[in-house]
């Protein structure tokens, strides 16, 4: 009995993972695919820094291209901002809230308002389905300062 009930769960387990493991895979096609070495950075702040809000961010990008949300080219993408959260799921579509700023625009920089105190902040790119590429490009986490 043990035995049947054994192979019945195997089996069960086997069924029901072979959609999540599918679906995975379609999402995989999806993604498109970046360049060897692409890194995407900050120019402005720098780890550590003190500065001033409004802030004028400006984001780095080196072996790949920028293009706006939706432009269907290859080895290109378009920045994210992560502010005070944590990288979200590589394999699913990067949200949009306050935490998580898009520039489908193609832009390059942008001045935010940040209260005092400390802050994190991350560049995730995207490709023309704000999907994280494959392999995922996303800069250093860095901290910053807004004094009182």
């Amino acid at each position: 009995m043990r035995l049947i009930k054994a192979c019945a769960f195997i089996l069960t387990a086997a069924f029901v993972a072979a959609p999540i493991a599918s679906a995975h895979d379609d999402l995989q096609e999806l993604q498109t695919a970046s360049k060897p070495g692409a890194a995407v950075y900050f120019i402005h702040p720098l780890d550590g820094m003190t500065v001033k809000s409004p802030l004028t961010i400006k984001f780095g990008l080196t072996g790949m291209g920028v293009a706006p949300a939706g432009v269907e080219k290859a080895g290109t993408g378009h920045h994210h901002l992560i502010i005070g959260a944590p990288l979200p799921p590589m394999d699913e579509n990067i949200i949009n809230d306050e935490n998580h700023l898009h520039f489908g625009g193609g832009q390059t920089e942008t001045t935010i308002n940040l209260a005092p105190g400390k802050h994190t902040l991350q560049l995730l790119l995207g490709d023309q389905n704000h999907l994280p590429h494959s392999p995922p490009v996303y800069s250093k986490l860095i901290t910053i300062t807004v004094p009182e």
